[in-house]
């Protein structure tokens, strides 16, 4: 395994400065070395964005700090698993999605399918240009009423401001599935939200 790492932070006496300016997939390679430290400057750099992920995919569950610490308790466990020639932020993504889709169906108040039609049925060409979601509406209360297989393709395009390839990689979907799921959610929101003056 090859890792490309700055001369200037591969002395023994490593900083969370020094890792500051390295890639995602750098110190996640430093992780999978043994450095202990660096998974810190990982936990850093995403715990506000899997807070953020949580609390939209999550919206009617009160224990979303637990879940967000144990998406990180399982990337640790799992950091391994991580291939370096890959990007990280779709990896840990992945992660999170496992987690909180867990959590739903342990929960059991949303149904979570396992066998996915938009999949098999998928209809048309997916168009990664998007309207903007409009800032007039809080739109929490509206995404929270989606089947959680279209909120999640809703907070990761819009709020987490993902591809169509890393939606694809993190929820484990041909791309074409993603722009049906998003030509979906759009359709809902559109039929449940009230009209903007």
């Amino acid at each position: 395994m090859k890792y490309f790492l700055d001369r200037a932070c591969t002395s023994r006496s490593i900083n969370a400065t020094c890792m500051e300016s390295e890639s995602d997939e750098v110190v996640a390679a430093r992780v999978q070395q043994g450095d202990t430290e660096a998974f810190g400057v990982l936990v850093d750099r995403y715990e506000p964005k899997m807070s953020r992920y949580a609390q939209r995919f999550l919206s009617h569950y009160e224990d979303r700090e637990d879940a967000v610490q144990d998406v990180f308790l399982r990337a640790y466990e799992r950091i391994q698993s991580y291939r370096s020639t890959e990007r990280f932020s779709p990896w840990l993504y992945r992660v999170a999605h496992n987690v909180y889709v867990n959590l739903i169906r342990s929960r059991g108040r949303e149904k979570v399918r396992f066998v996915d039609l938009d999949t098999f049925f998928p209809a048309g060409i997916p168009d990664e240009t998007h309207p903007d979601m409009p800032d007039a509406v809080d739109m929490a209360p509206f995404i929270a009423t989606l089947d959680p297989k279209y909120r999640e393709a809703i907070v990761l395009f819009y709020y987490e401001e993902k591809s169509y390839e890393d939606i694809a990689a993190i929820l484990q979907i041909p791309k074409a599935t993603v722009g049906v799921r998003l030509a979906r959610a759009r359709a809902a929101l559109k039929k449940i939200m009230p009209p903007l003056v």
